[in-house]
């Protein structure tokens, strides 16, 4: 594919992206829109760590939540704009993630992953028992201002919508930007090769605090407007363990590494996450857990590169039948 055609297909996308929820006007289905966009987000976020550089983080939503929280506080406490608390929220999840990182990245493979889930989980109970910010009961978004400025509207889901689609095309622009510079290929050399990347003179644990800094970053983003989205949080929403595996598993499923693989894995999973609230409704939680597990198991059998990778060697195929 060549890069007119390329650029064309993206600019079409784009295109589209914005005309959908003009020809969506149902409240319900809008906000499913903004759901897939903002679990692609943070996807595509967690694949700066767990697809490029290939340290698997089942911790994300400790950066989550410190977003979410870092702008809420701001604004509730110090009336500052939750434009000017999300940028804050990243920083902070940064500095954070470079803290936490520094001890983590002695450990490999699953102690690592063990390691994320313990600091995730160590930041709930701490976030639960934390009066200052609300504790167990979580805090509320006021309501008195609203707008742009303040980042609530009540009248209307599409200036969500946007916002959303805005932080995920800031996130991919992040990610084509780092897999098209040299940090790209330190990231996927620490990855494949990490003992050639040593001998070649990359500092290991600098570029992976390097990747999870950037990482959170973008995580935190969506963390601020989860929290502007729903107008409340608390511990048991923007800092479980289950958000942190999901954030993994649309990356997983859409292909690891790929730029768009967590856009399609975030519509495949949101997409059933809907359909099994709206067929079984109540008496059927946990359906959606099962058929997540049936995925990763046909996905980890069949396709391990996803589906981006298995439309990938479908192309190619199809290129060698061609020739």
């Amino acid at each position: 594919m060549t890069a007119r055609r390329r650029n064309i297909q993206v600019v079409a996308a784009l295109a589209a992206a914005c005309a959908l929820p003009l020809a969506v006007t149902n409240p319900g289905h809008q906000n499913f829109l903004i759901l897939i966009l903002m679990f692609a987000q943070v996807g595509v976020a967690w694949n700066i760590l767990g697809g490029y550089a290939g340290q698997v983080s089942l911790g994300h939503a400790a950066f989550f939540g410190i977003g979410a929280y870092t702008s809420t506080v701001l604004l509730t406490h110090a009336g500052l704009t939750p434009w000017i608390g999300m940028l804050v929220g990243g920083l902070v999840a940064s500095a954070f993630a470079v803290l936490i990182g520094w001890p983590c990245f002695r450990l490999k493979g699953h102690y690592f992953s063990m390691a994320t889930i313990a600091v995730a989980e160590i930041m709930q109970v701490m976030f639960t028992n934390w009066e200052g910010v609300g504790g167990a009961v979580g805090l509320y978004v006021p309501l008195k201002d609203q707008g742009w400025e303040a980042m609530v509207f009540n009248t209307s889901k599409l200036p969500y919508y946007y916002i959303a689609l805005g932080l995920l095309v800031a996130t991919l622009a992040a990610n084509w930007a780092i897999e098209k510079s040299f940090l790209g290929y330190y990231f996927r050399a620490i990855k494949d090769e990490p003992e050639a990347a040593r001998s070649l003179g990359i500092s290991l644990t600098r570029y992976k605090l390097v990747a999870i800094a950037i990482s959170s970053f973008f995580t935190a983003l969506g963390g601020s407007f989860y929290a502007q989205k729903e107008l409340f949080i608390d511990p048991g929403s923007v800092l479980t363990t289950a958000l942190s595996i999901k954030m993994a598993l649309v990356t997983i499923l859409g292909g690891v590494g790929s730029l768009f693989g967590p856009v399609v894995g975030s519509l495949l999973l949101t997409g059933i996450e809907e359909v099994t609230r709206q067929v079984f409704g109540g008496s059927g939680q946990g359906t959606d857990l099962i058929l997540y597990a049936l995925i990763i198991i046909g996905v980890a059998v069949f396709y391990p590169t996803g589906i981006m990778g298995w439309l990938k060697q479908r192309r190619f195929l199809v290129a060698e039948v061609k020739k």
